[in-house]
């Protein structure tokens, strides 16, 4: 461990451990008590431990994108609602109070001991609803307003003393088009929050609270002095960065992402002045987004630099400071929609960081990977059932090569670390048949090392549904680096009667018996010259 040695490192990496193998146990219990396929199969979750100020202390191997802006709903909840008892579990979505966007609900509570007067720590569990309401099933709608996106949840209590308000989950269950399974991944969330805080106290009851609560500390503090290690090793200067979404779904193109990176004396300045205003359809990033998006790529950096991972929590992030132009496209403000602002822009924020990032650092930085989610959603009745259906996955594609290799193929990335659902899940749940499904060959760019591929998916209706895309890089594909091609852009296709017609990257239409929807990724740039 850097800048580390003797008893209180070993005792520093146990403390690590033990926390990151909570939060890992946290997911398994997640995805073992979900209902749905999204999270069950997909694993759209995350799960995270904080300190008694709400800082995080570990975050498991989940969901880039949810992890990073996670702390954020931990210090909402705490400002408004003010202390929490034992018992008490907290719930929000609200993408303006510390949320994403809203079918990422995340779960909160805190942990005493012996019934003491102050919690020793926070649990959280965030995990992606197929379905919360809203003007098209899936929730992630063509929306011009949050109003339109589907129910809003501010900080409240689901559960005091231990005791579920039903009046407030009868509230939220009467807006969604799937009640039974919103329930089901809600108590899913409610077993990890207990696992959590279970295992916790077993830490505490061998190690002792002083020492546990001393060492929580530690943690966020050897990450941030090895975040502090890792940008000694860029030069001081400015490196600014362009890059664009395709469209807002709403007739704006070229939607610009701006970022200039400063390195100076006491840290990093990452401005993303010169960004877009927001816009009107849902491609707007809130503030938790957008400082989700700074620290993943700011760890990556870091650790790719050191050769060492940060502890999980990856540390308060003391050196950066996020400058967020106020009504912007990347600092959104109510009542923007926002839908896509988490899965889409998180990915382009991405990008333009690394590019900065690659101007610093031109050797260690990778092209661009697909630079999507590749969002699909379908809603409607399974006529199986006779019962409502919601439908959400997001589609690997392909990874940018980077200098030592090249990339994968059919794979999520930066943003999203998901996986796509089984063949044979997807058809058990739904009233759908998988028709097609492959890897793109040759859509990676070219180089030295090889962009990865883009993958091809299927799906024929075996019903009248109602569907909608909220997809990227359909009009340029990921950039490659140091000479790298570009990979190829993605493609949306209908296929009615044999016909194969094109789709927008943001769209919401009818479906039909045999209708097939194919979802055609991104592959990603190449690195150096072939």
């Amino acid at each position: 461990m850097t800048n580390q040695s003797g008893p209180q490192a070993l005792k520093l990496e146990i403390f690590r451990q033990l926390f990151t193998a909570l939060t890992e146990e946290m997911g398994a219990a997640l995805k073992r008590a979900a209902f749905s396929p999204n999270i069950k199969e997909r694993r759209d979750y995350s799960c995270a431990l904080f300190n008694p100020s709400g800082v995080a202390v570990a975050l498991g191997d989940h969901m880039p994108v949810h992890l990073g802006a996670m702390p954020l709903s931990v210090k909402t909840a705490l400002n408004e609602l003010g202390p929490l008892e034992e018992g008490d579990v907290v719930c929000l979505n609200d993408p303006y109070r510390g949320g994403t966007h809203l079918p990422d609900i995340t779960m909160i509570s805190p942990i005493f001991e012996k019934k003491g007067p102050t919690p020793l720590a926070y649990v959280a569990s965030r995990a992606h609803h197929s379905d919360v309401g809203g003007m098209t099933p899936g929730s992630m709608p063509l929306a011009r307003e949050i109003y339109q996106e589907g129910i809003i949840i501010p900080p409240i209590r689901l559960y005091r003393a231990g005791k579920l308000d039903n009046e407030i989950c009868s509230l939220i269950l009467a807006n969604v088009r799937t009640p039974t399974e919103r329930k089901g991944d809600l108590d899913a969330q409610l077993a990890a929050l207990h696992t959590g805080t279970k295992r916790f106290l077993e830490i505490v009851s061998k190690q002792g609270a002083e020492s546990t609560l001393y060492f929580m500390d530690r943690l966020i503090e050897y990450a941030d002095r090895l975040v502090d290690l890792g940008l000694e090793n860029i030069e001081l200067g400015a490196y600014e960065a362009q890059d664009f979404m395709d469209d807002d779904g709403f007739g704006n193109i070229n939607v610009p992402i701006v970022v200039s990176i400063t390195r100076h004396p006491k840290g990093l300045d990452v401005d993303f002045r010169g960004s877009s205003h927001q816009v009107t359809g849902g491609i707007n990033a809130v503030e938790a987004i957008t400082s989700s998006a700074t620290r993943y790529v700011v760890r990556c950096v870091v650790e790719h630099i050191l050769g060492e991972s940060l502890p999980a929590g990856g540390g308060s992030m003391s050196s950066i400071n996020l400058i967020l132009p106020e009504n912007s496209v990347v600092n959104a403000k109510s009542p923007a929609s926002v839908a896509a602002g988490n899965v889409e822009t998180s990915q382009r924020i991405t990008d333009v960081l690394l590019q900065a990032f690659g101007k610093a650092l031109p050797d260690l930085i990778p092209a661009l990977s697909q630079g999507t989610m590749n969002n699909l959603t379908i809603g409607g009745v399974d006529p199986r059932a006779n019962k409502p259906f919601a439908y959400y996955e997001t589609a690997g594609g392909g990874m940018g090569a980077g200098p030592n290799g090249n990339g994968l193929s059919g794979v999520h990335t930066h943003m999203s670390n998901s996986l796509n659902t089984p063949i044979e899940a997807l058809e058990h749940a739904y009233p759908f048949q998988v028709v097609h499904y492959s890897i793109v060959r040759d859509s990676g760019g070219k180089g030295l090392f090889n962009g990865g591929d883009g993958l091809r998916r299927d799906i024929k209706l075996l019903t009248d549904a109602e569907a909608t895309l909220l997809t990227e890089r359909r009009v340029r594909g990921p950039r490659g680096a140091q000479g790298g091609s570009d990979g190829q852009p993605g493609k949306n296709i209908l296929i009615r009667d044999n016909q194969e017609s094109s789709l927008p990257s943001k769209t919401s239409f009818p479906v039909y018996t045999n209708d097939i929807i194919s979802i055609r990724s991104p592959g990603g740039g190449g690195w150096g010259k072939p």
